[in-house]
């Protein structure tokens, strides 16, 4: 569960690296203005395809955490039934009756009599 929770994190980092460093590197690049708008022009035009990629790789991680927390929520809730079910047919079975408890003063007195 956590290793494809921690790629879908990697990957998502992966894209905002990626995009973050395309900027900076368009911004500092030595290059005429008319050129780097051209770039950054470019870039923006495929900024909504990036993001499109991102939902669907954060949307497939969601989807995977939701079944895996579904599937252990069904085995919790099949695991406290049973335990409920134990518990019941233990408290229904019939316990013999305790031996009623000795007088043991009693008996102390009467062998310190002797």
């Amino acid at each position: 569960m956590s290793k494809n929770n921690n790629g879908g994190f990697f990957m998502a980092g992966m894209v905002i690296g990626s995009v973050m460093g395309t900027v900076t590197a368009l911004l500092l690049a030595p290059r005429s203005g008319r050129e780097t708008r051209r770039i950054i022009k470019k870039s923006a035009d495929a900024l909504p395809e990036m993001a499109e990629d991102l939902s669907t790789t954060v949307q497939l991680q969601a989807d995977r955490l939701s079944e895996s927390a579904q599937k252990n929520w069904d085995g919790t809730l099949s695991r406290l039934k049973e335990a409920i079910a134990a518990g019941m047919e233990a408290a229904q079975v019939d316990t013999p009756p305790l031996e009623s408890p000795r007088d043991i003063t009693a008996e102390t007195n009467s062998s310190n009599n002797n």
